[in-house]
């Protein structure tokens, strides 16, 4: 945990998941340069109005959460942190008003003063969420973008220009640069490409893609691999497809396991919605769970025959694998005596290693030049 200093006062900010020896921080500089121009150009008055987009862990809401801002993320994780950072500060919970990405993000007759929005690395979700703020600013909104200079490019300021209207930028501050967008009401807008969907190779299901999940285009070559080796069984009554993404594995795994019940979970509001959407047109008769969560945070002790995960090597722009060693660690929890982990893997990230130490085991399924398939048994 280390001590943020931004001109709205010092607070006390730490990751999320908690880790005991976290070495990165809770913030970046274009946290500390969008709150210093918004002190600067006094932007904030008792009587703003503000909308939070992207916040990753509180650093924002912290030091505006006078203005009891509505807060805007498609991370569960995200929204954890953010809590847990507003008690550390000792800052009510009620201050800040959340809302996950597809939800409504205020009041369409009351448009903010002030919309501040940290861009993402994913384009697809800046044009959703673009397209999104729009109902809920008017002419008088100052709209402000902050991000590190690497992740702002030309096609970045193109989607502010073409969604919202005549967009400038800032001079690079730490690495760090704020967007100024001024919203043209009269600007005839293209449509919001989100959701999207596309035909399933080799099937007839039609799969469903809200703009911040992976691989929305088309199936990735990890996830293929992986169900042209599913597991089947009827000792798989309690399938949990970990990490779901848009739901194809498992959706993949139920068509081939017609008596087991399957649960979705992931940390994005959105890659849940997909796989729910998913799941349901493609069986509309079958009962499925879907949860948001951080990995398998409310999911019962002993309660899965089958755990499929194919385990993100990031969070945010972070690279590491804390978050796959969570969901290992918490899937055997989860499973049942002789219940199954599958996971997969570039060969490279050498999950073998750790699976083994947790399990006592680990056999390879399936492996090719780029990927693994690993399974464990909990004994």
């Amino acid at each position: 945990m280390e001590t943020f200093a931004a001109p709205q006062g010092e607070f006390e900010l730490t990751r999320f998941p908690l880790r005991s020896k976290e070495t990165l921080r809770a913030w970046d500089a274009a946290d500390e340069y969008l709150l210093n121009f918004l002190m600067e150009e006094q932007l904030i008055t008792t009587e703003s109005r503000v909308l939070i987009l992207n916040d990753n862990f509180g650093a924002l809401a912290c030091a505006l959460s006078e203005t009891k801002p509505v807060v805007v993320s498609d991370s569960f994780i995200s929204f954890q942190g953010i809590l847990e950072n507003l008690k550390r500060n000792n800052i009510e919970e009620c201050s800040v008003a959340f809302r996950n990405s597809l939800e409504e993000y205020g009041e369409i007759n009351h448009p903010y003063n002030l919309v501040i929005l940290k861009v993402t690395k994913s384009l697809a979700q800046l044009e959703d969420q673009l397209h999104r703020i729009r109902p809920y600013i008017d002419k008088d909104t100052r709209i402000i973008a902050a991000g590190m200079v690497k992740g702002i490019h030309s096609s970045t300021l193109q989607l502010f220009e073409s969604i919202i209207g005549t967009t400038t930028t800032s001079l690079a501050r730490k690495k760090a640069r704020l967007i100024y967008s001024h919203l043209n009401p009269a600007l005839i807008i293209p449509e919001n490409s989100y959701p999207r969907s596309y035909t399933l190779e080799n099937t007839h299901y039609e799969i469903l893609n809200h703009a911040n999940v992976f691989s929305r285009e088309k199936l990735d070559i990890g996830t293929r691999f992986l169900i042209e080796n599913l597991p089947v069984s009827d000792h798989y009554q309690q399938i949990l497809d970990l990490g779901c993404g848009n739901g194809i594995v498992g959706l993949m795994t139920a068509s081939v396991n017609p008596n087991a019940s399957v649960s979705f979970v992931d940390e994005s509001y959105m890659a849940v919605a997909s796989a729910k959407a998913n799941f349901t047109t493609a069986f509309p008769d079958r009962q499925a769970n879907f949860t948001v969560t951080d990995c398998l945070r409310g999911i019962a002790a002993d309660s899965c025959d089958l755990i499929l995960n194919n385990p993100p090597f990031h969070q945010q722009n972070a690279i590491g694998d804390f978050i796959a060693v969570q969901m290992f660690k918490e899937s055997f929890a989860a499973l049942k005596k002789g219940g199954e982990l599958w996971v997969i893997g570039n060969r490279h990230l050498g999950y073998h290693v750790k699976l083994k130490r947790l399990f006592g085991n680990c056999s390879t399924v399936a492996s090719n030049k780029k990927f693994v398939i690993l399974k464990m048994i909990k004994s």
